[in-house]
């Protein structure tokens, strides 16, 4: 079947199976920073932007997302790209694999609340793991993120 989507302000058509997640359809299509990890919502790495929030791509049908805006940390370069600078002076960037996802909630994050509080961030990024990495280095290098204009 065929689905309509927007993905990163680009009018797409995919053809999916009507059991199809959105994490396998984006990946189908090499959209490939979209991860794979725990498939049950439990560890974030698949966390896709859906109509501005963040949402797990691997529990969500794509004929769901018929007619809605799907944004992958690359329709967000510029803002990953800043965030990963701080990520890096902080030294809390090691393997990569949960950085796409965690870009795309903190860029969602600042975009909903620019004065995120410590506690605003802590419970906003709650889902998404890190298996590399203290958290107080990430948050660090969030803070210093969000408090650029």
């Amino acid at each position: 079947m065929k689905v309509n989507l927007k993905v990163n302000n680009r009018n797409v058509i995919f053809d999916v199976t009507p059991n199809e997640y959105l994490l396998e359809t984006l990946r189908n299509y090499n959209y490939l920073s979209v991860k794979r990890g725990c498939d049950n919502t439990s560890c974030g790495v698949c966390t896709v932007l859906f109509d501005g929030k963040p949402v797990p791509s691997c529990s969500l049908l794509t004929i769901k997302a018929e007619n809605h805006h799907v944004t992958t940390v690359e329709g967000i370069t510029s803002e990953a790209e800043k965030l990963a600078k701080h990520m890096g002076e902080e030294g809390a960037d090691q393997c990569g694999f949960c950085n796409p996802a965690l870009a795309l909630a903190v860029y969602a994050l600042k975009n909903e609340n620019k004065n995120a509080s410590d506690e605003d961030i802590k419970k906003y990024l709650v889902g998404n793991l890190c298996r590399c990495t203290g958290y107080q280095s990430q948050h660090i290098a969030i803070r210093k993120y969000m408090e650029e204009e």
